[in-house]
């Protein structure tokens, strides 16, 4: 039998949120599956996910990893300057009204990162799964730790608690961006959470759970909500057919 490929644990990761021209997302999608999927993994990088965000028609989310910041560097130059770019780049860049919403993140604590296996990616085609992905970010003022404690230390038990488990959980890269021709978002103080499950009434649920846990309502959701700088924003994701992460 040949070798499977081994899980993947990205310590830095891209979230993407391009803003398209409309009704143009389907034909990116398209184009990505086909072109950008395993030639950026071959330049270094982990595709991780695609997704439909379900809030907006124009909007393509996805994320990639990257072993570490001088590894994205690489993976990058390799990719960016490289013969699939140059041939089909202009064909995405053409769907496209800004990708500059880019947050660099990384695992809150080394069992909290993504683990991914590219065997397990869907063949080109493949029908897109019925399976809805939740991604909770909550904003805190620069500097300030407090509320990423209480997400990681109070907020993360009593999701595993209440089933399902988050798959990862993130927060701000701090390190500078070492390749300026894409650029991410600065200043930023933030935590993400990902979430799988099978429709969105199951989350609705989970939140429900989640927010009757004593624990949780009493004393870890009114810390958090005394240092975040904004109410948490959901991205609610709808994974495209060859998202390893569904």
């Amino acid at each position: 039998m040949p070798p499977t490929d081994p899980v993947v644990h990205p310590a830095v990761i891209e979230l993407r949120q391009y803003t398209l021209r409309p009704s143009r997302r389907d034909e990116l999608i398209e184009l990505f599956d086909q072109e950008f999927v395993e030639t950026q993994e071959e330049a270094g990088m982990s595709v991780l996910g695609q997704f439909r965000d379900l809030d907006d028609p124009d909007r393509f989310v996805w994320l990639r990893g990257f072993r570490d910041m001088a590894a994205r560097h690489r993976a990058l130059t390799a990719f960016y300057d490289g013969p699939v770019w140059a041939k089909h780049g202009p064909q995405a860049n053409a769907t496209m009204i800004d990708s500059d919403d880019v947050l660099l993140l990384r695992p809150l604590s080394d069992e909290n990162g993504f683990a991914v296996s590219p065997s397990e990616r869907p063949p080109i085609g493949a029908p897109a799964p019925e399976r809805f992905v939740s991604a909770t970010m909550w904003s805190f003022p620069p500097g300030r730790h407090d509320g990423i404690a209480l997400i990681r230390d109070g907020l993360l038990p009593v999701l595993h608690k209440t089933d399902p488990a988050p798959f990862a959980a993130l927060t701000t890269e701090t390190a500078h961006n070492t390749f300026p021709r894409l650029p991410v978002r600065t200043g930023e103080n933030v935590a993400v959470v990902f979430t799988s499950y099978p429709d969105e009434s199951a989350y609705r649920q989970h939140l429900a759970d989640t927010q009757a846990d004593p624990l949780a309502r009493d004393e870890i959701l009114p810390g958090i909500e005394r240092e975040q700088t904004a109410a948490p924003r959901v991205l609610r994701l709808a994974p495209t057919g060859r998202s390893v992460i569904s």
